[in-house]
């Protein structure tokens, strides 16, 4: 096993770090159907892990007569309704792992195509310091599976993204992070990874360790 801990593990949010995918799916269908659209789950499925606004243009041509800006909006708000009236949804074994990745001191960084308030929300629900980075869908130019959003979390903790872990739950996600060179760990939520660009794949995060999240770093030069 390696000894050789990460420089940063980055994190993705919706799916991988909170179950929030279904808040989300309710507020796709909620959104279109009141403008007399019908949105279905392989409608919504075909949307996890893209950007807010790449999204909204899907959005409009389902019939939704809103601007770009106003979707992401209304969709955001529902979303944040849903957190406060169920909860923060959290995956299992995730703010365990993370916790274990802070006492070890290893930098963190979130990157969600979520907005900054969303992702403050679930931030602010965790009870200890969690993130060094966060980098959200309105702070980059391109949205996952682009590069850019894991490329600006590692420029902003002063890291090499081949030096980093990123955990993910969606293809989009995890092509993002592959692209920019981190090592990926693919932890399905609601849609298959087996065809995604993962070092590993994990059924779960409970019971992992910093060390196992470590060991990913070998996993990249064994298939080298």
């Amino acid at each position: 096993m390696t000894t050789r801990l990460p420089a940063a593990v980055l994190w993705d949010m919706d799916g991988t770090l909170v179950d929030t995918e279904r808040y989300w799916m309710a507020a796709e269908e909620e959104l279109v159907a009141s403008f007399g659209g019908r949105w279905t789950h392989e409608d919504a499925l075909g949307l996890v892990g893209s950007g807010l606004w790449e999204a909204a243009r899907v959005f409009q041509a389902a019939g939704v007569d809103l601007d770009a800006d106003t979707i992401v909006a209304r969709l955001t708000a529902r979303v944040q309704e849903q957190l406060v009236e169920h909860g923060v949804p959290w995956r299992p074994g995730a703010r365990e792992l993370l916790e274990a990745l802070r006492e070890a001191s290893v930098p963190t960084a979130l990157v969600t195509m979520s907005i900054r308030s969303m992702a403050d929300d679930v931030v602010n629900a965790i009870p200890f310091e969690a993130f060094d980075v966060i980098v959200t869908g309105d702070s980059v130019d391109n949205a996952k599976p682009h590069p850019e959003p894991y490329l600006a979390a590692a420029a902003a903790l002063g890291v090499d993204a081949g030096d980093c872990v990123a955990i993910e739950d969606s293809p989009a996600g995890l092509t993002s992070a592959w692209a920019a060179g981190a090592v990926t760990i693919g932890v399905p939520n609601i849609l298959a990874l087996d065809e995604a660009p993962a070092h590993v794949l994990w059924d779960t995060l409970v019971d992992k360790s910093v060390w196992d999240v470590a060991a990913a770093l070998d996993a990249r030069e064994a298939l080298a």
